[in-house]
């Protein structure tokens, strides 16, 4: 999955950037307080992703 399709639905989700790091970008949801770091890599394999949403507690 591109990088950014992912971004664009952790922000739909109700995600902001919480901070940028050194390799990832830190995820935070305001509905619930989990945070979860996102690596900048241009594309992200489908297990990762799905491990992005499940901590996030996105569907």
């Amino acid at each position: 999955m591109k990088r950014h399709d992912l971004v664009r639905e952790l922000v739909d989700g109700g995600c902001y950037l919480k901070r940028h790091g050194k390799r990832h970008d830190i995820y935070i949801n305001l509905k619930n307080g989990r945070k979860a770091p996102v690596p900048r890599h241009s594309e992200i394999k489908d297990t990762l992703c799905e491990l992005i949403r499940k901590q996030l507690g996105l569907k």
